[in-house]
């Protein structure tokens, strides 16, 4: 699980970040809004834990614009603000938790858990992936568009399903090599390429409107238009 922490108390961010990785997580810590939410348009996670008084955005702020690109992405609020206008004020931006400070590892780690779970369990109950005419169904691994067949290898059904997973959202080529092919990204390969031609040539060529875009510099984008 790769989690994004948003946290301007470098020895508080260490602790952290050094309780999940020992505990097999993966996590990125950002220091302030600003910087917590390039991160978060430049990879993928499963959880975000935001501080609230932050440099430049402060938390509240922070999470309703992660929740304007992203739904579902579970967001716990960790912060010294422990009044009940405070929490009100963190789930009414989108946060799904709120902690506060002084807090015991256990219990964030618990939480945390607890939070992608959920996410994980919601996701298993929705059977069938949908963008435009685009479905993909999770059951029967079959894939369609203006319900017409598409046929698709194994590689290229996950790099879809993983796109599909992340509509609208920028995922890189170190992402797709991460989570698809789940190898460390050779820079001297352009494997993730040719096969997001591959897709391109049977979902896009015949269709419209065209739906995998690629943002230079960045990576690639499923959305409509």
């Amino acid at each position: 699980m790769k989690i994004l922490l948003v946290e301007d108390e470098p020895k508080l961010a260490s602790f952290v970040k050094k309780g999940f990785e020992n505990e097999g997580y993966e996590l990125d810590v950002a220091y302030d809004g600003q910087m917590g939410r390039s991160l978060f348009q430049q990879h993928i996670y499963e959880l975000v834990i935001l501080d609230v008084n932050l440099p430049y955005i402060n938390g509240f702020e922070l999470c309703r614009l992660i929740r304007a690109d992203n739904s579902h992405l579970p967001v716990l609020m960790l912060t010294a603000l422990d009044s009940l206008d405070d929490k009100v004020m963190g789930f009414e931006a989108g946060a799904d938790d709120y902690l506060v400070k002084p807090f015991a590892f256990k219990e964030l780690l618990l939480r945390a858990r607890a939070l992608t779970k959920r996410r994980s369990d919601a996701a298993a109950i929705k059977q069938v992936l949908r963008l435009a005419d685009l479905e993909l169904n999770l059951d029967a691994k079959t894939v369609t568009r203006q319900g017409q067949r598409i046929d698709l290898t194994t590689r290229e059904y996950a790099l879809l399903e993983y796109l599909l997973l992340n509509r609208g959202k920028i995922v890189s080529r170190v992402d797709i090599a991460e989570r698809v092919w789940e190898l460390d990204f050779d820079t001297n390969t352009n494997v993730i390429d040719v096969y997001v031609s591959y897709l391109r040539k049977k979902l896009d060529r015949d269709f419209s409107p065209k739906l995998i875009h690629t943002v230079v510099g960045m990576g690639y984008v499923l959305r409509e238009g």
